[in-house]
């Protein structure tokens, strides 16, 4: 599949670019001035950055956006290499690798880390954060709860957080239609390597397989799976919607990621280094956002009026999302005594945040 022919994202570049032009004239130059020589001797700098996903999906455009502006920013004295998903290896390599040193930044979703810091799992949480995907995001952006008392755990792991962000609201796809709890009777569903992922659709009567994504196609296609969760540009990017018959607009979750950075890498650069890195995470939060909303609506569109792979597209109404709401909230109990020593602390502050965000109890 050629991700770059795609009409999508060629307006995506356009929207990049601009973002890029202005992020430039409001601190690229002026940076650039302010702090002299990137580190303050002319020394250049040569970084990895490893996504989850390929060209054209969101986590690599975000890398490559991220890329540009600290080379502008640092007058091309910061150049760094984003790798597409496979490229240094699994979910779990690169995560690996980040911790180790061997890359300097990744692109790490909670989901893929659940065994290591058990806290993280509560992003697999179904119907905690808010409906409304901007709101989820100025939660992402403003969480004691996840970027103080979260991120901290995850720097005991050798991986600090710099910002959590959403991909979009997640979606059901399946062989069959999944409208109620009873539709995922038996249902082998496909997962991420997180025991709270998994519980939480047997929750739903489902059968859990945790798996690589590398894997789902094959999976879906040969039967291995019934079915998966993703946000829409995800799924038609990735062409399951070419081997499932069905898709639901549930609307259950956030697709949560973090932008990482391995620690004593970071606290090693000099100051101006680091201000132009946490700048440069700052702009981001506004760009991935856009570039997320965009996909996703433009590729809904797409799989509704592709006709070579129809794919019925049902989207919950208020009754059957509350039958599949009221079968996951145990599951923030569930977390609260399985997900970590701190995870009850971290839950309930991040409960009280959504609450002052959205006005209506978590």
């Amino acid at each position: 599949m050629d991700f770059r022919k795609k009409p999508w994202l060629m307006a995506g570049s356009a929207f990049l670019l601009t973002a890029a032009i202005a992020g430039c004239g409001n601190g690229g130059d002026d940076a650039a001035e302010d702090n002299g020589d990137a580190g303050g001797d002319g020394e250049t700098y040569e970084w990895r950055f490893v996504t989850e996903e390929n060209q054209g999906q969101v986590q690599y455009e975000y890398a490559e956006e991220f890329a540009e502006r600290l080379n502008e920013k640092s007058d091309g004295q910061i150049n760094i290499d984003v790798y597409e998903f496979g490229g240094l290896g699994s979910e779990v390599d690169q995560v690996e690798q980040l911790q180790s040193g061997v890359v300097e930044f990744a692109i790490v979703s909670p989901g893929f880390t659940g065994t290591m810091v058990e806290e993280g799992q509560l992003f697999a949480l179904q119907f905690l954060f808010p409906d409304d995907v901007a709101e989820t995001q100025e939660v992402l952006e403003t969480s004691e709860a996840l970027n103080t008392h979260l991120a901290e755990k995850y720097e005991e792991h050798n991986i600090k957080p710099l910002s959590f962000w959403t991909e979009g609201a997640m979606q059901w796809t399946g062989s069959t239609q999944l409208r109620t709890p009873d539709d995922f009777q038996g249902f082998a569903m496909r997962t991420q390597e997180s025991p709270l992922i998994m519980e939480s659709y047997r929750q739903y009567g489902a059968d859990p397989t945790a798996m690589s994504w590398s894997e789902l196609y094959t999976g879906l296609q040969q039967g291995t799976v019934d079915g998966q969760e993703n946000p829409i540009f995800f799924i038609e990017d990735a062409g399951f919607h070419e081997v499932q018959d069905h898709m639901t607009i549930s609307n259950h979750n956030n697709y949560v990621a973090m932008t990482t950075v391995n620690p004593g890498f970071y606290n090693d650069l000099p100051e101006d280094i680091q201000a132009m890195i946490d700048e440069t995470v700052e702009e981001m939060k506004e760009v991935g956002f856009e570039l997320q909303d965009q996909m996703n609506e433009e590729l809904l569109d797409a799989i509704i009026e592709n006709e070579d792979y129809p794919t019925d597209v049902y989207e919950l109404n208020e009754d059957e999302r509350e039958q599949f709401r009221e079968l996951a909230e145990p599951m923030r109990d569930y977390f609260r005594e399985n997900g970590g020593e701190d995870a009850a602390e971290i839950l309930d502050m991040l409960e009280e945040e959504i609450e002052e965000v959205t006005g209506e109890e978590a």
